[in-house]
């Protein structure tokens, strides 16, 4: 459910690399037409069309960007040029790297691993140690405290069956260890951990069904219970991202608008991220949680070229070759 749109005809990429240049020069740079090139592109002709550009001009299409561009358009449109592993790997440096690692921070950790495939946790992984010189891991650790670094560093280490395959039997007893976990208090325990960052996300839902069927209330409420440090917050977020993607990051999307002022880093990252996954699902989910539409919302929170761009990817964009 993408909500990215592309032209019938696609031209080739050395087609929109000549566009793209001719787009960088002049007096001044036509925003338009990066917006028409790069955002009805998904993620392998925009790889393409970097290569092309690369062997055309001798130059970065990202370094370009970054020197003709500036403010919110400027960060969406690298962030959504950026191959999709490479993406999510500095969005996870950033991170890591942030003063503050709350979690507002480290739940891009956590869509990475419980909203994304396996295939896409190992390129990002690999993605990491080529950008930054250690593993995705290796960072964690040292720039997380317990017991945060504990549930990530397995949720990252994590490979997931991805196919459909449930057991109800496991189901139901691992819904029983976990509901033991959590009467004790010992969110961290071994088998919460282990389970939440193995299992296959089929499993896990339902084992998430079982959980409620079982004892009444919700996964996500029995940890609530326990309190509302940061360990309780994280883990309600990984229960969420596996069982709901889109409701989460609808709450993410209507997070960044409400309030004082706009959160463009996590707007960019909700509506970059899922443009070519769920985007669709994630407005559905929206206008139902919160009675309101996404679109409106985002129109009403943001303006000229950043807001064309993100309402391309959105498919509501200017459109046309």
């Amino acid at each position: 459910m993408a909500s990215l749109k592309l032209p019938e005809l696609v031209p080739s990429p050395t087609q929109d690399s000549e566009r793209l240049r001719k787009a960088f020069q002049g007096f001044g740079t036509d925003e338009r037409a990066l917006i028409l090139v790069l955002g009805h592109r998904n993620a392998q002709q925009r790889k393409e069309i970097a290569e092309t550009y690369k062997q055309l001009y001798n130059e970065s299409l990202i370094d370009r960007l970054h020197s003709e561009l500036s403010g919110d358009f400027r960060n969406a449109i690298i962030l959504w040029t950026y191959e999709p592993p490479e993406r999510h790997a500095r969005l996870a440096n950033s991170a890591l790297k942030a003063k503050r690692k709350g979690i507002k921070q480290l739940q891009v950790l956590v869509e990475i691993t419980c909203a994304s495939n396996p295939n896409h946790l190992v390129a990002v992984r690999q993605a990491y140690c080529s950008l930054f010189d250690s593993s995705l891991e290796e960072d964690i650790i040292a720039n997380v405290a317990a017991p945060l670094k504990k549930l990530l560093v397995s949720l990252v280490s994590s490979y997931r069956y991805d196919k459909v395959a449930v057991n109800l039997e496991v189901a139901k007893s691992e819904a029983s260890k976990l509901h033991e976990a959590i009467n004790n208090k010992k969110l961290d325990d071994d088998h919460i951990v282990w389970t939440l960052s193995t299992r296959n996300i089929f499993q896990l839902r339902e084992t998430f069904a079982c959980y409620k069927n079982l004892y009444g209330n919700t996964l996500e409420q029995g940890i609530k219970s326990c309190g509302n440090g940061d360990l309780e917050t994280l883990l309600q977020l990984v229960i969420l991202c596996i069982d709901s993607p889109e409701k989460h990051f609808a709450k993410v999307i209507r997070d960044s608008i409400v309030g004082f002022g706009t959160d463009e880093d996590s707007l960019n990252r909700a509506i970059v991220t899922r443009a070519e996954v769920d985007l669709l699902k994630v407005r559905f989910e929206y206008s139902n949680m919160f009675k309101c539409s996404l679109d409106d919302d985002v129109i009403g929170d943001t303006s000229g070229d950043y807001k064309d761009f993100l309402m391309t990817l959105l498919g509501r964009g200017p459109e046309g070759e």
